[in-house]
């Protein structure tokens, strides 16, 4: 992945924008399905997994630790081998540029006497890992060369876990998941405390494999889940849904460029991903959510948007864990917002494939948009139109190479991107999606 040519692609203007499509599967969703059907007994039928690379290397992670994870026809099986089931593989197991697919692992390790060394590529490997280590070093996880916190990393599961109750120090999804994972392999109950609520994908899918799952709101505030260890998980079917984060930049797309009309099917709306489109409508966006149904224990709709006249708004820090991956593409509709938008309460967004708050803001500025970083605040002024004409550095980072090829549909002269090679890790089929609904790029 990392030796490959970068490949460079310009957005052109484009007309109206129109048509009903469908996402690729939902990432989190798809790392959690692979990786539960392995430690389930039986087998698990997958239908809808998101096949970028990022997947596919949890995919083979899981067959590496004796979980065969293959594809027959539209569907994905995983043969699972139980909670503390599962096998030393043979070799180290390989995340590319997956933060979740390692950080997940990490916790499905702990709870088995194995060792294992888990490799990812370079950006990958200057991630920091001390956050999810921490806790599950607490329970008995061992890190091999102590002190070290970066990919590649060894460590040492034990069958002898220790339930805790940890309170999350910096609200992410990621962290809550690996320890819970690890409490399905120590005994009694492993609780996370959170602050504010993260992403339940976990609790959910775990509740839907048959493991006892308590989520409490505590009079403080917080929240507190808890998981019942000596778990047992059962093999069954899920279908993924549409990944809201990949749906963001066609839902981008159509709202800022003029007449546009697109509807996506089969989106994932759960509550802990839907901020987004909260701060959307506060815009003055025309979204709504269709046909709203539930699928695998999850709430899913078409959502329809219209090309709308929008607004500066406030994004408040506590929406932040709802919409994490969404900043660059909202930095992107900002600028055609006439008036200031204040995105706040965005330290998380330092840590994510490259310092994302800074890259998003410095491929802002080199497309005539007044943009600056505060601290954890980013600020865009929007004028309601976009110079264009600049090239983005993407830092190999998939998100923001896709906001800028979002923006460019609606700049007045083309917006450029530097490498578009990473955009295979979340949403291969971005481009050929966008031009059959009518944008135009050239490389």
């Amino acid at each position: 992945m990392s030796h490959q040519t970068p490949r460079p692609l310009s957005a052109l203007p484009a007309g109206p924008l129109a048509g009903h499509v469908r996402v690729p599967g939902d990432k989190s969703i798809s790392h959690r399905a692979l990786m539960f059907g392995a430690m389930a007994t039986g087998r698990t039928r997958i239908k809808g997994l998101l096949e970028a690379e990022d997947v596919i290397n949890t995919a083979k992670a899981v067959t590496a630790l004796g979980a065969t994870a293959v594809k027959t026809g539209e569907t994905w099986e995983v043969v699972g081998r139980g909670v503390g089931g599962l096998a030393e593989p043979a070799a180290p197991l390989d995340f590319g540029n997956s933060g979740t697919g390692t950080r997940l692992m990490l916790g499905v390790i702990a709870g088995q006497p194995m060792t294992v060394c888990l490799t990812g590529d370079p950006s990958l490997s200057k991630r920091p890992m001390a956050r999810v280590l921490k806790p599950l070093q607490q329970m008995g996880l061992e890190v091999v060369e102590e002190g070290r916190d970066r990919l590649p990393i060894t460590v040492r599961g034990s069958a002898r876990l220790v339930p805790m109750s940890y309170e999350l120090p910096v609200p992410s999804a990621q962290v809550k998941s690996a320890i819970l994972i690890a409490g399905l392999s120590a005994p009694g109950e492993t609780t996370v405390i959170e602050k504010e609520p993260t992403r339940d994908h976990t609790e959910r899918m775990l509740r839907h494999f048959g493991a006892t799952v308590r989520v409490v709101d505590r009079p403080d505030g917080k929240r507190a889940v808890t998981v019942l260890g000596d778990a047992e998980l059962a093999g069954t079917d899920i279908t993924v849904p549409g990944d809201p984060s990949s749906a963001a930049f066609l839902v981008a797309a159509a709202l800022i460029v003029p007449g546009s009309e697109v509807t996506i099917e089969g989106v994932l709306v759960n509550e802990t991903r839907t901020g987004f489109y909260t701060t959307l409508r506060e815009m003055g966006a025309d979204i709504a959510f269709l046909n709203v149904r539930e699928e695998g224990g999850e709430p899913i709709a078409d959502i329809r948007v219209r090309a709308s006249t929008l607004e500066g708004v406030t994004v408040p820090a506590q929406r932040a864990p709802s919409m994490i991956d969404e900043y660059p593409v909202l930095a992107a509709v900002a600028a055609m917002a006439p008036g200031t938008t204040r995105m706040e309460g965005l330290a998380e967004l330092k840590a994510k494939e490259s310092d994302r708050l800074a890259a998003t803001a410095a491929g802002l500025v080199a497309n005539g948009v007044d943009a600056v970083v505060e601290g954890d605040t980013l600020i865009v002024h929007g004028k309601g139109s976009v110079a264009g004409g600049g090239v983005v550095v993407t830092h190999m980072d998939h998100r923001i190479a896709m906001a800028f090829l979002t923006l460019g549909l609606v700049s007045k002269a083309p917006v450029t991107v530097d490498d578009t090679t990473f955009i295979a890790t979340s949403f291969p089929e971005f481009k050929g999606l966008m031009e059959g609904l009518g944008a135009r790029y050239t490389g």
